[in-house]
């Protein structure tokens, strides 16, 4: 099945399916929706070649990897991102291109693939708390959309968020309602804008309830098993150990469950766990009942909405920056109760 083909089985021209399929806004909407049910019910996929010549468009997003952040890549968090955009991509007949480039070689590379003109957009991955990349992709002229925000960076530019704030801020008063005092942070690399924000949500509720943060029970470093596992097992070593902890990420969670098992506590008992749960296909929180009390967000689903986001403004490039916050469920797992008195 050809573009020709289908314009004839729909009894309309080729000019009219082809901007149908691409999104033209000019198109009667009953004739999009037609076009589009009948391109999926005849299996119809259009030659990528072609009709990125008749668009003037390279039909691809790109995605900058640095060679310090190669571990993304295995990342279950990247990985379930990467999936979900790649599920909006193939519906509007995009690929995905995935460029691996040295740190101090980062802004050359954003340069020379908007020279070489391979991509219609980029998806900007773990922006820092000022990226210096959102002030050149906007100077080159390249569509973008940053998967998180920027703090200290106030140009206009689209993105996608969870309200990292407001979660852990709502995290650590659920352990603060349960009679939690002694409550640890193992947040992620805080020049990190989510670990950044993730921190003042803390903060935020401690003070809120009349305490003060204690750096002795705040961590910060790259969400591995090890890290939890580690930081949790110095920490339940002291004289006052905490009798909580809020985790970044469910894999350092795992860890600090190693860690209370391996003192002889019992957890939700002696030790309370909330974490961030991204919601992972292959790193699932349990079956019926989650085993960790969790901040859910899905970054599958975050991955698809960026992509749509994306291609809307590859679509409509004159249409002013979009942005959308996304909120995390609290989910009541096995992993806390009441502080031990």
């Amino acid at each position: 099945m050809n573009l020709k083909q289908l314009s004839e089985y729909l009894n309309l021209s080729q000019t009219t399916v082809s901007r149908a399929l691409n999104g033209y806004p000019e198109v009667n909407e009953n004739t999009r929706n037609r076009v589009l049910k009948a391109a999926q019910d005849l299996n119809y996929r259009p030659n990528t070649r072609a009709k990125g010549l008749a668009t003037g468009r390279a039909l691809a997003i790109g995605h900058v990897i640095p060679v310090s952040n190669q571990h993304e890549m295995v990342n279950p968090v990247f990985g379930d991102f990467i999936a979900g955009a790649g599920e909006a991509y193939a519906r509007a007949g995009y690929d995905m291109m995935l460029t691996l480039v040295p740190d101090q070689e980062e802004v050359r590379a954003y340069q020379d693939i908007k020279a070489r003109g391979t991509v219609d957009g980029i998806i900007v991955h773990g922006p820092v708390i000022n990226d210096e990349r959102i002030a050149l992709l906007l100077r080159i002229g390249l569509p973008f959309v940053v998967h998180g925000r920027s703090t200290d960076v106030n140009l206009p530019y689209s993105w996608i968020d969870v309200n990292n704030r407001g979660a852990f801020e709502r995290g650590t008063q659920f352990l603060i309602e349960l009679g939690h005092r002694r409550i640890a942070l193992l947040n992620g690399l805080e020049h990190m804008d989510f670990a950044f924000r993730r921190r003042k949500g803390y903060e935020n509720a401690l003070r809120n309830h009349g305490m003060s943060p204690d750096p002795a029970l705040m961590r910060s470093e790259e969400m591995t098993e090890v890290y939890g596992y580690r930081a949790a097992k110095e920490m339940l070593a002291r004289d006052l150990p905490p009798t909580a902890f809020v985790c970044s990420s469910i894999i350092t969670a795992i860890g600090v469950r190693r860690a209370v098992h391996e003192a002889g506590l019992v957890l939700a008992r002696d030790v309370s766990i909330i974490t961030h749960d991204d919601a992972l296909s292959y790193l699932e929180n349990g079956d019926d009942v989650p085993i960790f009390t969790a901040l859910r967000s899905s970054v599958r689903y975050a991955g698809g909405e960026a992509a749509e986001m994306l291609l809307s403004l590859i679509a409509s490039p004159k249409h002013a920056p979009k942005s959308r916050l996304l909120e995390a469920e609290l989910i009541i797992g096995r992993s806390t109760g009441p502080a031990s008195t």
